[in-house]
């Protein structure tokens, strides 16, 4: 059966995340998804909940030296934020470790190289990846069509807008997590996206700045790059849908 999932997208229970898990799998169900990795950072689901017809991955974000590290499948937290133990405790949980918008904030094609053989895929498309570096996604692409690594896509939602952005498409027996986790490491049919607006960001640092009750100083610089997204989301052309094959 084709199932599409969105493998990354923060709840609430992120530092800069607004959306309540329920809020989160309705959006996922009205934009024709088959299911969702909660990925807040840092952070696991208490419980993992189950619906009808959808799934919920338990999954986590984890901030290392070497960039951000998805941990699919994974109940525990991470404690770890140093990288190579960051997988082996993913590995540990029989989770998988992905690395996550490799090149958001990097434009050096081979910082990885000592590392990939550890890893059990690449996102490739990240709907928020592209705003710094604009060829981010494109590089994560390369990265692992030259490590012939399974691949993911996840909008890396923090706001309802963005949910769905990045889209997973597999082929799987089922829809249960052992079946996604399979299909994942035979390797995706195709991955899916739409470039995020500048605003999300912008909105979800303003989240995180409420909810660390950031000073004066932080507020103003918060309405300077807001003020930022905003022009460029004016001055950037909508580039539509976005299909890459395996």
């Amino acid at each position: 059966m084709e199932l599409r999932l969105d493998l990354h997208i923060h709840s609430e229970r992120s530092f800069d995340g607004c959306m309540s898990l329920s809020e989160i799998v309705a959006l996922a169900r009205e934009r024709g998804l088959n299911g969702v990795a909660i990925c807040d950072h840092d952070r696991v689901l208490d419980e993992v909940p189950e619906f009808d017809n959808f799934l919920v991955i338990p999954a986590t974000e984890v901030s290392t030296e070497r960039g951000h590290l998805l941990g699919l499948f994974v109940r525990e937290p991470i404690e770890t934020r140093k990288f190579s133990e960051s997988v082996t405790a993913i590995h540990a949980q029989g989770g998988l470790a992905v690395i996550a918008h490799p090149f958001e904030h990097s434009t050096d094609a081979n910082r990885l190289d000592d590392v990939m053989s550890r890893l059990d895929g690449v996102e490739i498309w990240n709907s928020r990846a592209d705003r710094k570096n604009k060829s981010a996604n494109a590089m994560a692409r390369e990265l692992a069509q030259k490590w012939k690594k399974p691949v993911t896509a996840g909008s890396d939602a923090h706001v309802p807008e963005e949910v769905g952005g990045g889209v997973t498409v597999l082929e799987a027996d089922e829809l249960s997590l052992s079946a996604v986790k399979a299909a994942l490491l035979r390797g995706a049919k195709q991955v899916e996206g739409r470039r995020g607006r500048a605003m999300c960001v912008a909105r979800s640092q303003k989240t995180k700045r409420e909810k660390t009750n950031a000073g004066v100083k932080r507020r103003v610089n918060g309405m300077l790059f807001t003020v930022k997204c905003a022009l460029q989301d004016f001055t950037t052309r909508e580039d539509g849908w976005h299909v890459m094959d395996r």
